[in-house]
């Protein structure tokens, strides 16, 4: 299982927003689009309690969505949980 995983759209404001956090933090993270795939989108419904992409993994903990990952961050709690993942 990967340590950072985010599940994404296509066309998704906020899941670009996301993306480029973590690619600001410099840290690999896996993506799966479920954009044209019902099975993984209702998967990852089903895994998240949520319907809105994007859903975000940190070292197997549900972080939540984009607002949820900007507010670890602004809270400085992001950065050790990314530290703890790699």
């Amino acid at each position: 299982m990967p340590k950072i995983e985010i599940y994404t759209t296509a066309l998704c404001p906020y899941c670009a927003s996301a993306k480029a956090l973590l690619d600001r933090k410099g840290v690999a993270y896996e993506e799966t689009d479920v954009t044209f795939d019902p099975e993984k989108r209702k998967d990852v419904m089903k895994r998240s309690g949520q319907r809105t992409v994007p859903q975000i993994w940190i070292g197997g903990t549900h972080v939540g969505g984009c607002d949820d990952l900007y507010a670890l961050d602004a809270q400085g709690k992001l950065d050790p949980m990314l530290k703890a993942a790699s």
